[in-house]
């Protein structure tokens, strides 16, 4: 046999936190081989914050859903198979599942042309879990070196060889609640913090820096505990985490190009200065041979698979040296104004509010920014 892998990228509406009756047509219609799932992404309506539990219901539904299409066990599917719930779809941002598939073809059953798809780098997709962490991990140097070792080994799962063809990745990481504080209490440990919504932030950061060091984007001994949520000088351009209550282990996705796939998509990126960068935005259409612009807007939904994006407020408290209120609000997180806020951005862009946008963007990108991915089919 002759095996060459294709990647596939589905986007999936989603009518409340545990719908996955679109999986489930997809799967019967045969447009999905429920077997080939390695990752899904999700947006759902919760509030994104410590007791979001929107991630937790949706990850259940489709944990339960996908073992039963496929014919895995829960137990398979859970230790093979990445669930990235981001939470909180403020402003316009519509709650929908990322379906990636990883397809082995038989070219010897079904040749694949000579074209202008096989001949051109295409999305390739590795996915790679961490150990189960101790609360006292979380936010800390074991944090990102498990992160690190999960990049470099999802990396290898994919055949991706070099650090540069590799555009986005995906983490889904854990946070610290009162009980598994005092769990770490009751042992004699200490933990990065005992509020419970900061840990969020040290967990996403302690995995961006992970990815960082993994990518080759930060040097190893830049990194260490005194590092993560303090030295935004460092940060990778192609991680996006994202932390829930419903893990105590790191799920990584690492999405690139490969000549090695024969997939009907390609993926691309950049990274956006400030939450009004849409040039960064453009570059990342450029990178999948995209522009954008009326044409882009009417016919979005046919060219284009998914869009992956990071927000954050500058902790400036300006943007191109405006003021703006997000840091001094009570009443709603900085970090949903500024999913919020990214995703009006994109939306205009792209005339589609199915966006994949996260907020937390602690080492994700400089202050204020964050990386952008645009997954298309490929041309030709």
């Amino acid at each position: 046999m002759n095996l060459i892998r294709q990647a596939y990228v589905h986007r999936l509406a989603a009518s409340s936190p545990e719908d996955v009756s679109a999986l489930t047509d997809a799967v019967n219609r045969g447009q999905i081989d429920a077997a080939a799932i390695v990752a899904i992404l999700g947006k759902t309506e919760g509030n994104g914050c410590v007791n979001d539990f929107t991630r937790g219901l949706a990850t259940h539904m489709l944990k339960q859903a996908v073992a039963s299409l496929s014919g895995r066990s829960l137990a398979e599917v859970t230790a093979n198979v990445a669930f990235v719930m981001s939470g909180g779809t403020e402003g316009g941002l519509s709650p929908h599942w990322l379906v990636f598939e990883s397809r082995l073809l038989d070219t010897a059953k079904t040749p694949v042309p000579v074209n202008s798809v096989a001949a051109k780098p295409s999305l390739a997709i590795g996915v790679a879990m961490t150990v189960g962490f101790l609360p006292e991990d979380i936010g800390r140097d074991k944090q990102i070196q498990a992160t690190a070792m999960a990049v470099r080994q999802a990396m290898q799962h994919a055949g991706i060889a070099s650090f540069e063809d590799v555009h986005y990745v995906q983490v889904k990481c854990p946070l610290l609640t009162r009980q598994r504080i005092e769990e770490a209490a009751g042992r004699g440990q200490g933990v990065v913090t005992e509020d419970t919504y900061l840990s969020m932030g040290y967990s996403r950061g302690a995995s961006a820096l992970g990815v960082a060091l993994a990518l080759g984007e930060i040097a190893p001994d830049a990194v260490s505990d005194a590092s993560v949520c303090r030295d935004a000088s460092l940060y990778s351009g192609r991680a996006s985490t994202s932390a829930g209550i419903e893990l105590m282990q790191n799920q990584v996705m690492v999405l690139g190009n490969s000549l090695a796939w024969r997939s009907p998509f390609v993926i691309g990126h950049s990274v956006m200065r400030d939450a009004l960068d849409v040039d960064a935005v453009e570059e990342a259409l450029a990178a999948v041979q995209l522009q954008p612009g009326r044409a882009l807007r009417s016919r979005g939904l046919g060219q284009i698979a998914a869009v992956l994006a990071k927000a954050e407020s500058s902790r400036s408290g300006l943007i191109r040296e405006r003021r703006h209120i997000m840091l001094d609000d009570s009443d709603i997180h900085s970090s949903r104004h500024a999913r919020a806020l990214v995703g009006g951005v994109l939306a205009g862009i792209f005339g589609d509010t199915q966006l994949f946008v996260s907020g937390g963007a602690e080492h994700q990108g400089p202050d204020g920014g964050g990386p952008v991915a645009v997954i298309a089919h490929l041309a030709g």
